[in-house]
C-alpha cells in the first residue's frame, strides 16, 4: 500500500516562489525522502522490494553529487546501517555502500554558517558509523572506507559551489573525527583484513595518518589496545617490509603522542615480544638499504623501552639471548649460526645498533637472571676488548677493518659506560679478565703525547676533547670499582702503581685546565675519591701517597671554599680534598709531619672559616684525627684568621652557633639556665619519646648530628687553660665545653631512669639510691658551672667598670689640658694686646728669679763640707791623668769639679 501511494502520488500545483523558498522546499523534500527511504527499507511490508530499494538509493546518490548535507548525515547513517545488515543476505546493496562511501570523501555541505555548530554531533555520529561499516565482509567496502579516511587528510582546498549549499571549512571534519570512534573501530578491524594484505596495508596507512595527527586519536587507539594489535599483526603479510614499516611508524606515533606507559604495558607480553623478535631478526638478516637498517634500529628502540619496564619476558622469549649475542659481535668470534651469517657494513646505522645493544646490556642487568647469560656469552670480555686503545702504528690503523676512528671512540665511551653498570655485578669476571689493566692502559694512552702529526697531545690540541671524554669515563669506572670496598681490587690497582699514576694525571689535569671546566673538576674529585678508597685502610699505600700527594692536597686546600656554591663542582672538589686528607694522610706520621710542615692545619682552619656549615663536620673530624700527632697542638694555638681570631675562639663561636641552631636553653650571656638540662635541646627532647623502647639513646645519637662532640675532643687535645685571645663570653662557653662529657653522662643516666619509669620497673633500693645520687651529682656539676659563669661575668663587669673609670679619667684630663691651653692662649693674647699686663708679668718674672737665686746660692756658702758622702767628685774631662789620681786617692795635680749636696740637691763648685 505504501509503495502504491508513493507511485500514484498526486503532484502538487506549482506556485511562483522565490529562489530561496524553492531551495528550502527542495531541502525539506530531500529530508522527507530520506525518512521515507528509511521507512521503505525497514518496513516489513516493503522489505522485499529490492528493486524499489535500489531505485530509491540511486536516487539519493544522484541528488547529492557534490557531497552530503550536514543535516542529512544522521539519516544517512541509519540508511548505511540498514543496507549493511541487508548486504549480509543479498550483496546487491554493496554497490550503494561503495558509492555512498566514495561520496563521503567530499566535504560536507552546509546551508547556513551555523550548521557546522548545530550538526556537529550528527557528523561525529556519521563518522563513527563509517568505521562500523568495516564489519561488512566485502573487500570493496573496506577498501573504500580506508580510502575515505585517508582522503580526510589530503590537502585539497574545497571549491566553492556556484549556487546552493557550500562546503564546510577544511579542518571541520578532522576536528570532529577526533571525537568519534573511527580510530578505535579501525584498530579493531585489523583482524578482519588479516587475509587481505593489500587492504591491511592501506588500513595501516590510514591508522598512521590518524596516529600522527592527533593525541586524541592515539588515546582512542590505545583504548582498543592498538599497540598490542599492531605488534601482533606486523609479521602476518607477504609484503613484510611495507607492513612492518607502517606498523613501526604507528607504534612510534603512539609512543610520542599517546601514553608511553600504556604502550609499553601493551607490548610487554610474551606474544608481542616474540613478534618483535621475529621482526627484528628478519630485518637483521635482510636489511640492506638505509631505510631497512633504520627500521631495524627502530625495532631495537622499542625493545629498549620494553626492557626498561622489565626483562623477565625478554629472557623467556629468548630475545635477551639474541641481543646478548649481537652485543659481543664482532669483538668475539661468533659460534651461533645466526650470527655467523651476519655481515656488518660498519655504517652509521650499524653503529647506532651497536650502541643500543650495549645500552640494552645495562638495562637488562636489572634482572639478576640475565647475569648468567652474560657470563656464558663472555660479555665483559667483549666490552674490555672495545676499550683497547687504538694501535700506535698508522699502517696497523689503516690495515684494520672495522669501525672508523670516530666510531671506535663512540663505542669505547659506550663500552666504558656499560662497564660502570655491569662491573659491580660481575666483579669476578672483571678481575679474571684483568679489567684494571685495560682501563689503566687506556688512561695512559689518553695522557700520552702522540708523535703522529695532527693527533692530540694529551688534553690539548685537536682531539683533546675526545681523550678527555675517554679519561672521564675511565675515572668513573675506577671510581665504581674502588667504591665496592673489595680488597682484591684495591690491591690489584696498588700493585700496578695506580696511586702514583693517578697523582700525576690529577696534577696534569689541574695544570692544563681552568677552574670553570666542570668536567675536569669532576674528574679531579673522582680521582681523589679513588685515592681515598685505596689508601684508607693500608699504611703502605699512605706511604706511597707520600709528599707528592700531600702537595696535591695542599694545593687544593689553598683554593678555599669561596666558590662552594658556584655550581661547577667546587663543592664536590672541596669535600673530596678533605676526605683525601683524612684517608691518605692522617694515620701515617711521615705524611702527617710533612702535611703539618706545609701548614696543612692552618689551611684546614682557614677552610673551616670560609666554608659553609655543611662541611664543618668533616673538617672538624679531620682536625680531630690530626690531633693525635703531638705537633698539631702548636699549630692550633698559633693560628690566626684574617681578623686576628685564634682557633679556640673560632671553635667556641661555632659551639654557640650550633647551640643557637639546636635551640638549646641559654641566657643572653650564654649561661646555663636549667641545671637539670644543661645540654638538652628541643629536637633531642622530642626524640626522647621515640627512644623509650630501649633500642637507642637520644643522648648518644645526638653526638653524630652536631659539632659539639668534635669541638669538645679538639679542646681536650689543645687543653682548657692558657688559651690565647679569649673574651669573657668565650670563657663562659668554655666552662660548658669543659664539662661536656660529664653532662652527657648525666643525660644517659637520666634517660635510663626515664626508661625504667616508662616500663614501670622499680630498681632495688641501693640501685635507686645510686641512680638518684648520680643524677644529683650531674645537677650539682651544672650548678657549679653556673657559679663559675657568674663569677666570670662579675669579674668582667668589674674590669669593664674600671676600664670605664679609666676612660672617664682620661677624658677629664684631656678636657683639663684643653682648658689650660685655652687659658695660656688668653694670657698670651692679653700680654700682646695690653702693655700694663705685659709690665706686670715681667715684674713677676723678675721677683721669681731673685727668689730662686736666694734659695739656691746663699745656702751653699753656709754649707760645710764635713762629709764625703755629701760630695760627688768628678775629674776634669780634659785631663785623664788627673782622673786617675782622683780615682786612686792620690793628690790631685790640677783642678776638679765638685758637686756639693746642699740638702735640696747638688750644686757645682770648682775645686
Amino acid at each position: 500500500m505504501d509503495s502504491g501511494k508513493l507511485l500514484l502520488r498526486k503532484p502538487e500545483i506549482p506556485t511562483i516562489k522565490s529562489a530561496t523558498d524553492r531551495k528550502q522546499l527542495e531541502a525539506s523534500s530531500k529530508n522527507i525522502e530520506l525518512s521515507k527511504v528509511i521507512r521503505l527499507l525497514e518496513d516489513p511490508l516493503t522489505g522485499n522490494l529490492k528493486e524499489r530499494h535500489l531505485f530509491v538509493l540511486k536516487k539519493v546518490l544522484k541528488r547529492n553529487p557534490n557531497g552530503f548535507l550536514l543535516k542529512d548525515l544522521k539519516s544517512l547513517a541509519k540508511v548505511f546501517d540498514v543496507c549493511a545488515e541487508k548486504s549480509k543476505e543479498d550483496p546487491i546493496y554493496l554497490p550503494f555502500l561503495c558509492e555512498a562511501i566514495k561520496l563521503s570523501r567530499l566535504p560536507f555541505l552546509k546551508e547556513r554558517t551555523s550548521d557546522e555548530l548545530n550538526y556537529a554531533q550528527d557528523v561525529v555520529h556519521f563518522l563513527s558509523h563509517i568505521g562500523c561499516l568495516m564489519r561488512v565482509p566485502c573487500p570493496s567496502v573496506k577498501e573504500n572506507i580506508v580510502e575515505c579516511v585517508k582522503s580526510f587528510y589530503q590537502c585539497v582546498t574545497s571549491r566553492q559551489l556556484p549556487d546552493g549549499p557550500q562546503p564546510t571549512s577544511p579542518g571541520y571534519r578532522l576536528q570532529l573525527l577526533e571525537q568519534s570512534d573511527l580510530s578505535q573501530t579501525l584498530v579493531l578491524s585489523l583482524a578482519s583484513v588479516e587475509h587481505r594484505p593489500d587492504i591491511k596495508l592501506q588500513l595501516l596507512q590510514a591508522l598512521k595518518l590518524l596516529s600522527c595527527s592527533s593525541d586524541l586519536n592515539c588515546g582512542l587507539m590505545l583504548k582498543a589496545r592498538g599497540a598490542e594489535s599492531i605488534c601482533l599483526h606486523m609479521n602476518e603479510s607477504s609484503s613484510h617490509g611495507a607492513v612492518l614499516f607502517h606498523s613501526t611508524e604507528i607504534l612510534w606515533n603512539l609512543l610520542e603522542s599517546g601514553n608511553k606507559h600504556r604502550v609499553v604495558a601493551q607490548l610487554s607480553n610474551i606474544e608481542c615480544l616474540v613478534s618483535l623478535k621475529e621482526a627484528f631478526q628478519h630485518q637483521l638478516l635482510t636489511a640492506v638499504h638505509h631505510s631497512e637498517l633504520s627500521l631495524r634500529n627502530d625495532l631495537l628502540v622499542l625493545t629498549t623501552l620494553i626492557a626498561e619496564h622489565g626483562t623477565t619476558l625478554l629472557i623467556e622469549s629468548l630475545f635477551a639471548k639474541l641481543l646478548t649475542l649481537l652485543s659481543t659481535y664482532p669483538e668475539l668470534t661468533p659460534t651461533n649460526p645466526l650470527i655467523v651469517t651476519l655481515k656488518l657494513n660498519y655504517s652509521h646505522e650499524d653503529l647506532k645498533m651497536k650502541k643500543m645493544l650495549l645500552n640494552l646490556l645495562s638495562l637488562m642487568s636489572a634482572d639478576i637472571d640475565v647475569l648468567q647469560l652474560y657470563k656464558e656469552e663472555y660479555v665483559l670480555m667483549a666490552l674490555l676488548l672495545l676499550i683497547k686503545p687504538p694501535p700506535a702504528s698508522p699502517r696497523a690503523r689503516s690495515a684494520s677493518r672495522g669501525w672508523s676512528s670516530s666510531q671506535s671512540l663512540e663505542l669505547t665511551v659506550k663500552a666504558l659506560e656499560t662497564l660502570c653498570s655491569l662491573t659491580p655485578l660481575l666483579l669476578d669476571e672483571y678481575m679474571s679478565y684483568h679489567g684494571n689493566a685495560f682501563v689503566l692502559r687506556l688512561m695512559e694512552w689518553c695522557i700520552q703525547e702522540d708523535d703522529v702529526p695532527g693527533q692530540s697531545r694529551g688534553f690539548r690540541g685537536p682531539g683533546g676533547d675526545d681523550k678527555k671524554t675517554l679519561m672521564h669515563f675511565c675515572v668513573k669506572l675506577l671510581t665504581t670499582v674502588t667504591s665496592l670496598g673489595e680488597e682484591v681490587v684495591n690491591e690489584d690497582l696498588s700493585d700496578q702503581g695506580t696511586i702514583g699514576d693517578l697523582l700525576g694525571v690529577l696534577m696534569q689535569m689541574e695544570a692544563s685546565s681552568n677552574d670553570d671546566d666542570a668536567v675536569v673538576l669532576e674528574m679531579i674529585s673522582d680521582i681523589q675519591l679513588i685515592l681515598s678508597a685505596l689508601c684508607e685502610n693500608d699504611m703502605h699505600r699512605k706511604e706511597l701517597f707520600g709528599s707528592e700527594g700531600v702537595e696535591m692536597a695542599i694545593h687544593f686546600l689553598k683554593k678555599g671554599g669561596d666558590r662552594f656554591y658556584s655550581g661547577l663542582g667546587h663543592n664536590k672538589l672541596l669535600l673530596s680534598t678533605v676526605d683525601c686528607v683524612w684517608s691518605c694522610i692522617v694515620g701515617c706520621y711521615t705524611t702527617e709531619d710533612f702535611f703539618l710542615a706545609q701548614e696543612g692545619v692552618c689551611l684546614l682552619l682557614n677552610l673551616l672559616c670560609s666554608s659553609p656549615k655543611s662541611v664543618h663536620s668533616l673538617i672538624l673530624a679531620t682536625l680531630l684525627e690530626l690531633c693525635d700527632n703531638p705537633n698539631t697542638v702548636s699549630h692550633l694555638r698559633s693560628w690566626r684568621d684574617k681578623e686576628g681570631q685564634t682557633a679556640p675562639r673560632v671553635l667556641l663561636q661555632m659551639w654557640r652557633d650550633d647551640e643557637a641552631e639546636l635551640e638549646v636553653q641559654r641566657s643572653p650571656e650564654g649561661c646555663i639556665t636549667d641545671p637539670k638540662k644543661p645540654l638538652l635541646h628541643k629536637q633531642q627532647e622530642d626524640n626522647r619519646s621515640l627512644c623509650l623502647d630501649g633500642s637507642s639513646s637520644a643522648a648518644i645519637l645526638e653526638l653524630m648530628e652536631n659539632l659539639r662532640s668534635k669541638i669538645y675532643l679538639i679542646f681536650c687535645a689543645v687543653g682548657f687553660h692558657d688559651l690565647p685571645g679569649l673574651s669573657s663570653e668565650d670563657y663562659v662557653t668554655l666552662s660548658i665545653v669543659k664539662r661536656y662529657l660529664d653532662f652527657k653522662v648525666g643525660e644517659v643516666w637520666d634517660e635510663l631512669r626515664a626508661e625504667l619509669d616508662h616500663d614501670d620497673i622499680r630498681p632495688i633500693s641501693p640501685d635507686r639510691e645510686s641512680l638518684e645520687t648520680i643524677c644529683k651529682i650531674s645537677e650539682e656539676t651544672a650548678r657549679k658551672v653556673m657559679e663559675e659563669q657568674t663569677s666570670v661575668l662579675q669579674r668582667q663587669e668589674k674590669e669593664n667598670l674600671s676600664q670605664e673609670q679609666l676612660t672617664y679619667t682620661e677624658i677629664k684630663s684631656h678636657w683639663k689640658q684643653q682648658e689650660l691651653a685655652k687659658k695660656s692662649w688668653n694670657n698670651y693674647v692679653a700680654k700682646t694686646s695690653n702693655y700694663e699686663v705685659l709690665k706686670e708679668v715681667k715684674a713677676q718674672r723678675e721677683m721669681s728669679r731673685v727668689k730662686t737665686e736666694e734659695d739656691t746660692i746663699h745656702p751653699v756658702k753656709e754649707a760645710k763640707l764635713t762629709t764625703f758622702e755629701k760630695m760627688r767628685v768628678f775629674p776634669c774631662s780634659t785631663d785623664s791623668h788627673c782622673y786617675e789620681s782622683c780615682r786612686r786617692g792620690l793628690p790631685r795635680q790640677r783642678h776638679v769639679t765638685v758637686m756639693v749636696y746642699t740638702g735640696r740637691g747638688y750644686v757645682c763648685r770648682e775645686g
